[in-house]
């Protein structure tokens, strides 16, 4: 997806409450959320559980994000941010101690962030979640043609209290120029650089100069995608604490999944 100008935001699209975002009327569609826990392997206790749009009955992601369009982008945005707040509210998350909510975001439904997170801090505020537990993801494959609103939204969002990550790192080609441009507090490795990565020596030389380069840069790691033992303990070689994946806890309706 391109990352637009905020010129182009239509104006109805620029201020929507936290009761608007809890209105599925006003979308056109209602969903939910599924939870997946990101676990801090040395520590063995959970350190997030990253919110997955599903149906309400189950749909996958890509069946409710096939009803995004350029119209409802912004308002679908707003109103994950809020479902998930809620949600993980209401389970508890924020009384495990320390554990953050994951919640991604589309950098081209940001006109301006500072404005677009008004929802987001009444939602907190609302459903009594500190907001210094909130992580926002964005993915490497994003297209992104304007570095400089991308940098905006994550220096806006640093402001706030508010940690930072890129999501599915490795995965495409801009990676290396992503981090270039702006240092996020996480680097979430795609699934394609872990999967089986204790039987391939080019994907342990590959991950191992990440992990030099974000040691580097103070950014912590997270692992995706991790579905064996072999590549989590090759995972822990490599000097990764966080992982996330089948291995430890597939994606749950309603419940905050504990390691297997």
């Amino acid at each position: 997806m391109d990352i637009v100008s905020p010129s182009t935001f239509p104006e109805p699209f620029r201020s929507v409450g936290c009761n608007e975002c809890r209105n599925p009327e006003a979308l056109g569609f209602d969903f939910t959320m599924a939870f997946q826990l990101i676990l801090d392997v040395e520590e063995q206790r959970p350190f997030a559980y990253e919110a997955l749009v599903r149906g309400l009955n189950g749909e996958s992601a890509g069946e409710i994000l096939g009803r995004v369009n350029d119209g409802n982008r912004y308002r679908f945005d707003q109103a994950c941010r809020v479902k998930a707040i809620e949600l993980a509210a209401g389970l508890g998350l924020h009384k495990i101690p320390d554990c953050l909510l994951s919640i991604n975001f589309l950098p081209n439904a940001v006109y301006r962030a500072e404005t677009c997170i008004r929802a987001t801090l009444e939602a907190a505020r609302r459903f009594d979640f500190p907001r210094e537990r909130l992580m926002f993801e964005v993915t490497e494959g994003e297209q992104i043609h304007d570095a400089e609103h991308l940098k905006r939204i994550f220096a806006e969002y640093g402001k706030q209290g508010f940690t930072t990550a890129i999501d599915d790192f490795g995965a495409g080609y801009s990676g290396l120029n992503l981090l270039a441009e702006f240092q996020p507090h996480l680097l979430k490795l795609d699934m394609a650089l872990t999967r089986g990565i204790d039987q391939d020596p080019v994907r342990q030389a590959i991950v191992a100069g990440i992990v030099l380069v974000a040691q580097r840069l103070g950014i912590r790691i997270i692992a995706e995608g991790v579905e064996s033992v072999g590549e989590r303990d090759a995972l822990i070689e490599l000097g990764i604490r966080y992982m996330q994946g089948f291995f430890f806890a597939r994606p749950a309706l309603n419940r905050l999944c504990l390691p297997h």
